[in-house]
């Protein structure tokens, strides 16, 4: 007989209470630990306890420290994909009948990975959450899938949203079915099904994330004080604020006590919010250093992948008269707000381990902010992340990217990298969105001509080219493709120079 959710809930509760060993919630039944790498587990006890672990044949123990902190790091595991039982047990010579245990049901050994940022990721599989929408309407195929399939190696840690509480909310590890599914961000979904069937091992998936939030809000304050780039900030007296807002209240809520759990990289679909509330353009790239440097920090991991997506063209501009909670008109912005985010996203690629696929080919309603190709998007950081960290050759997750350009003449020939050898259009046409400017910094439309890895551009009236743009615009959906059918990045050769912070 299965016990209703809440009350199944509430008998867990009641046996860990009973014990003086406890454990984060987000180690739990159902849930899946990382392969191939040292796996922490950790927790509180009693002063005096020595707590066990053990799981797969392997014991380990710890003895808290004076605020009954302890943890302990298991050996890399296999894969597995048979359930096994992990065991935490708390021992106190002096008081036996004190002697607390915990067994968690249920343990598969995989791939982890975290997915995070604002509603374009939090948009579910098929049950629509507050300020996001659902991807089966506009994914026909999608309801059939999940009614006539199952995922029993894939397993869903979902953090509820929540502000400014000193611990993360959830409903805990669950299967990948049924409504824990229905909830669930669609491209961790999407992503997590192309890992599982490639790699044939257990995958699961840690999801945190809220609609309309701002990359600030998940970066804490002591981040910001880490990067150069806030500086002046950090020596204002008071309170610290970015943008005269204080940062980090979702990551006190819902992103600290998942660390240091064991992941093998992360997810992040963010950014339409920065535009709508601060037109951070490059200030974002700072801001996404704060956030990978001081995550990786936390999860005692430099080099943890940090997989982003480009967010989709939007019209912005048409956002002016909206209004905030506390009646602030929003900022208004000009077309190229979004473009010099995306630069930013670009830029920030400098970090060692972070990546961004492209999304600009696959909508063009550009009044829709959640734009469908969810599937897509899954898909192609799945092929990101069996490309860079599991070294198997995929299909291609980049478009070509801005290399170098040079002036001959009256011409700009652009180079591009990551072509796959050969450069074409969607659309079999000359490329569309390239723009060119001579001594007067005045951009006018360019005529593109594709030779090999490179593009030529011309306009008359521009005698000696000084910089080149593409894309330059929040409507941008540039034509140009490489091998693989992947569109180019926009990019513009007069633009900030950015280099992380040597910190």
């Amino acid at each position: 007989m299965k016990l209703p959710s809440v009350l199944f809930f509430a008998l867990i509760l009641a046996t860990h209470a009973q014990a003086n060993v406890t454990l984060p919630k987000i180690l739990g039944d159902n849930m899946v630990l990382q392969r191939e790498r040292p796996v922490a587990i950790w927790g509180t006890a009693a002063a005096g306890d020595e707590v066990t672990v053990k799981f797969a044949g392997q014991k380990k123990h710890a003895q808290p420290d004076a605020d009954g902190k302890w943890q302990v790091s298991l050996d890399p595991l296999k894969a597995s994909a048979t359930p096994q039982v992990l065991t935490v047990t708390a021992t106190n010579s002096a008081k036996p009948d004190s002697n607390g245990e915990i067994k968690l049901q249920n343990i598969l050994v995989g791939e982890v990975w975290f997915c995070g940022g604002q509603s374009n990721m939090e948009y579910s599989v098929s049950a629509p959450s507050s300020g996001a929408p659902a991807a089966a309407p506009v994914d026909p195929k999608l309801a059939e899938e999940i009614a006539t399939e199952s995922y029993p190696q894939i397993r869903l840690f979902r953090v509820n949203k929540q502000n400014r509480t000193p611990e993360i909310s959830t409903d805990g590890w669950t299967d990948c079915a049924g409504d824990a599914l229905s909830k669930f961000s669609a491209i961790g979904f999407f992503f997590a099904r192309n890992l599982q069937r490639a790699l044939n091992v257990p995958v699961g998936l840690v999801g945190s994330y809220w609609g309309g939030s701002r990359l600030d809000q998940w970066i804490p304050p002591e981040a910001f004080q880490k990067q150069p780039a806030f500086a002046k900030e950090a020596a204002a007296p008071g309170r610290l604020l970015i943008d005269g807002r204080a940062p980090g209240d979702y990551f006190n809520s819902m992103i600290r006590d998942l660390a240091p759990f064991t992941l093998r990289g992360m997810l992040w679909y963010q950014g339409e919010s920065n535009i709508i509330a601060s037109n951070d353009g490059l200030r974002f790239a700072d801001k996404l250093q704060a956030l990978v440097d001081y995550w990786r920090g936390l999860w005692n991991d430099p080099n943890l992948p940090f997989y982003q997506v480009q967010i989709a063209p939007f019209l912005y501009t048409s956002r002016k008269a909206d209004h905030q909670s506390d009646g602030k008109t929003l900022l208004e912005h000009g077309s190229d707000e979004l473009p010099k985010l995306w630069e930013a996203q670009i830029l920030a690629t400098r970090l060692p381990q972070v990546e961004i696929v492209p999304t600009t080919d696959l909508d063009s309603n550009f009044k829709n902010i959640h734009p469908g190709g969810k599937r897509v998007v899954g898909q192609r950081l799945a092929n990101l992340a069996l490309t860079k960290v599991y070294g198997q050759k995929t299909p291609a997750w980049q478009g070509p990217l801005f290399n170098k350009w040079e002036a001959k003449g009256n011409q700009a020939v652009v180079h591009f990298s990551n072509t796959g050898g050969k450069l074409s259009t969607r659309d079999g046409q000359p490329p569309n969105d390239f723009e060119i400017a001579g001594d007067d910094g005045v951009f006018a439309p360019a005529t593109a001509v594709i030779d090999g890895d490179t593009v030529v551009l011309h306009n008359e009236k521009v005698i000696e080219p000084k910089a080149v743009r593409l894309g330059w615009t929040e409507t941008a959906q540039p034509t140009l493709v490489n091998q693989d059918g992947l569109p180019a990045y926009p990019f513009r050769t007069n633009g900030p120079d950015w280099q992380p912070a040597k910190n």
